[in-house]
């Protein structure tokens, strides 16, 4: 089986459909493929509906936190997206996108970068992110690709041009998706390209919470990286996945770069209280 449990659609920051997304995964070679999009369940519906047959679809979502000041991902799959706690929260993670990104159009504008709102809004036909302010600066010719605005020159976490955002503690987002009936596994969590990352204490309070897993095979891990947190996994007793965070053509990244083990994707349904994958 060949199953990547982290991509995104243009209900977050993917520049593919939720039916494209699926469609483009069976067609990539995919057995299950999780839909991830940040913080939100708006794709579920569509992707479903889209299923080709013999795909199966994993529900989740890629909750924004914070933890020791740092800002990280946690994934939650499988949770009751009508659990009122977790919904709640998501409510406010999403609301506060769209003041965040004005704000980081203002500072940019101020910097002398032609980026205006219109065309970032334009761009976002999902939840609005950092990616679609992005990807308007490299129409505006100051960058020359997506990639080059996450510095510190620009909209990187502490940046010229960075806006701090509404983030939960990423210990209270395990709890939430754990109590929702769902699977955490901490995204992509020792990516320093991106920026800081937790210690290997920080982790272990999140098992302390109930974390489930972390990503290891992931674009932004090198291999004395991924080797480090099967390591550190091994102690802890957490679950290891593997995917692509797929963005379309967002990123460099394909569907499948990366996989999780049979075994592993079992033991995620297993443990799951509330959903159930769904297969075309």
């Amino acid at each position: 089986m060949r199953i990547d449990l982290h991509t995104h659609s243009t209900a977050s920051d993917g520049t593919d459909t939720p039916a494209e997304l699926v469609r483009g995964a069976a067609a990539a070679g995919l057995d299950v493929v999780a839909l991830t999009d940040h913080d939100t369940v708006a794709g579920w519906r569509e992707a479903t509906a889209a299923l080709p047959p013999g795909l199966t679809l994993v529900t989740g979502a890629e909750i924004s936190c914070r933890l020791d000041g740092i800002s990280l991902h946690m994934l939650g799959y499988l949770f009751d997206p009508d659990e009122p706690e977790l919904a709640r929260e998501r409510d406010l993670l999403r609301d506060d996108r769209v003041p965040r990104a004005k704000a980081i159009v203002a500072k940019l504008r101020e910097l002398g970068v032609p980026v205006t709102w219109e065309r970032v809004r334009e761009l976002a036909q999902g939840a609005v992110g950092r990616p679609h302010i992005a990807a308007a600066m490299v129409e505006t010719g100051v960058i020359p690709d997506v990639s080059a605005a996450f510095t510190s020159e620009w909209i990187a976490d502490g940046g010229r041009a960075h806006v701090e955002k509404h983030e939960l503690d990423a210990r209270a987002a395990v709890r939430l998706i754990r109590n929702a009936g769902g699977v955490a596994v901490f995204a992509h969590p020792l990516a320093s390209r991106r920026g800081r990352v937790v210690s290997e204490e920080a982790i272990g309070e999140l098992v302390a919470a109930g974390l489930d897993g972390v990503e290891v095979d992931h674009m932004d891990h090198d291999t004395p990286t991924r080797d480090r947190l099967r390591a550190l996994a091994r102690d802890l007793g957490l679950l290891t996945t593997g995917s692509s965070d797929y963005h379309g053509t967002r990123k460099t990244c394909l569907l499948g770069e990366n996989t999780t083990a049979p075994e592993v994707y079992e033991e995620i349904v297993a443990r799951a209280k509330a959903g159930r994958p769904v297969t075309g």
